[in-house]
């Protein structure tokens, strides 16, 4: 399969990327670094992103900016960080690249325990989340030619401990959960589906 696996330098990403390019065609994509640049709050820059790729069989994103911060002094500028990068970046990943996967194909989205399971400073990231999921699940019922479409959610990840701290109790979900959860979306056969890697 060729995937297209965006914020490919982060923790995540990087280790997605080494997982699958076992066995697959990997397009690393980040904002720096990668095999191809792209910027996801930029329309411009996602049309170029697909024009370089072509046609495709999965896209995996991992990316998305956020704001974390209390929510007693939040602006509007920053709330729109997590509206405009994690969610609207990753919408609109799928509103332009149903355009060039192939039958068949899936898409994977990031969103994150922090809808159901709300932390202190993370209502940004938790309202961006919540959105992803709900767009998931009804981008599903109208996705042609069998494209697939799921988001996956974990809680902190084991390789980000400089998060820890913001997620008191959590168990920190290992990358190879991780890995199993988006397995489960790319290769499975579920749609419309938030997974849950732990």
């Amino acid at each position: 399969m060729k995937i297209i696996i965006v914020g490919a330098t982060g923790t995540m990403g990087k280790h997605l990327s080494n997982a699958f390019e076992k066995d697959h065609e990997i397009i690393r994509v980040s904002s720096s670094g990668g095999d191809i640049q792209a910027d996801i709050t930029s329309l411009e820059s996602i049309e170029n992103l697909f024009e370089q790729v072509g046609a495709f069989d999965a896209l995996i994103s991992t990316a998305g900016p956020s704001y974390v911060g209390p929510w007693k002094h939040m602006t509007d500028k920053e709330f729109r960080k997590g509206i405009e990068g994690k969610l609207m970046g990753q919408v609109n990943l799928v509103l332009i690249g149903q355009r060039y996967i192939e039958p068949k194909g899936s898409f994977t989205l990031i969103s994150g325990a922090l809808a159901s399971d709300p932390q202190l400073n993370f209502a940004n990231a938790a309202a961006a989340n919540g959105a992803i999921e709900a767009f998931v699940r009804a981008a599903a019922i109208e996705l042609e030619d069998g494209v697939r479409i799921n988001a996956v959610s974990p809680t902190v990840i084991e390789d980000s401990p400089q998060y820890f701290p913001y997620f008191p109790g959590e168990i920190p979900v290992s990358m190879k959960q991780l890995e199993y959860g988006f397995r489960k979306s790319v290769f499975g056969a579920n749609t419309g589906q938030v997974i849950i890697p732990y």
